[in-house]
């Protein structure tokens, strides 16, 4: 199946009550919010509609509300904002493990705030948490393997605070905390995903967007995904039963644009095999 390219969105997102936005890449790209995708949600919530984001940030949703402020992201683009530091939040505290070595910023620490664990060394602890590497621009996923060896030998439950391999700031393609559990499990140790593309987040997302609409119900079929990542949001739209709308100019640009434009080859190519095809795909969201 061919995938129809877009250059508006308005007429297919006046199908749908809700939107499951994508932040980086989609709403900013990793510097300044994009103006004509906020536009475009800002029209969908004048119609009625409700946009929830879901975003694989590793910090708490009040945290990255405040980031999405100073990137000129304006409130009135989203009812309500779903990250994967809200679901590291939730699986930390029902893990039971107190003894925690923390593999990110210490900026994203906030993530532990109230849960009452004890950051340590990594002798001392019971589990990992990653949410971003130590420094992602001079750093590769590889350089953290020895770590992690050890880490999977005591067989250490680990938490991926954020699901994705890699994320553009700017023009740079920067890996993120993904590409550690990903060698993490290749060497056979757990994995616990607290983000896209898995269940728990878009369950929290789905429930924001029904108390953003007054309680009322949301269909499965009235939900539309919109994304630039295959591995995170295309997957999980299909594994929600949901449509999805792919942003071809995001985190596959290099593979999928030619001249500012979707290249309908590199497009195919991208999406080859997928079991289920978005049923649009745009260069940016407008």
């Amino acid at each position: 199946m061919t995938v129809p390219v877009l250059k508006r969105a308005g007429d297919l997102l006046a199908r749908y009550d809700v939107l499951i936005s994508d932040v980086w890449g989609v709403v900013h790209d990793g510097l300044w919010a994009l103006e004509p995708a906020c536009e475009a949600l800002m029209a969908f919530r004048a119609r009625g509609g409700a946009v929830a984001l879901l975003s694989n940030a590793p910090s708490p949703s009040e945290q990255v509300a405040g980031l999405l402020d100073a990137k000129r992201v304006p409130r009135e683009a989203w009812d309500r904002l779903v990250t994967s530091g809200d679901v590291t939040r939730s699986l930390v505290a029902e893990s039971h493990h107190k003894q925690v070595y923390h593999i990110g910023w210490e900026s994203d620490r906030s993530v532990f705030a109230g849960l009452g664990v004890e950051l340590v060394d990594e002798v001392a602890a019971d589990i990992v948490v990653a949410t971003e590497l130590f420094d992602y621009r001079t750093e590769t996923p590889e350089q953290y393997r020895p770590q992690l060896e050890r880490f999977a030998r005591r067989g250490l439950p680990f938490i991926c605070g954020n699901p994705d391999l890699v994320v553009h700031v700017g023009e740079d393609l920067l890996p993120c905390a993904g590409s550690l559990a990903a060698i993490y499990e290749e060497l056979g140790g757990k994995v616990a995903w607290a983000g896209k593309p898995h269940r728990p987040a878009y369950d929290l997302a789905l429930a924001a967007a029904a108390e953003a609409r007054g309680g009322r119900p949301v269909e499965a079929d009235k939900v539309l995904v919109i994304g630039d990542a295959v591995r995170t949001d295309l997957a999980g739209a299909r594994l929600m039963g949901f449509d999805s709308l792919f942003i071809a100019g995001g985190i596959h640009r290099d593979e999928t644009m030619r001249g500012g434009e979707v290249d309908p080859a590199g497009l195919a190519r991208v999406l080859e095999g997928l079991p289920v095809q978005p049923i649009a795909a745009m260069a940016a969201l407008a």
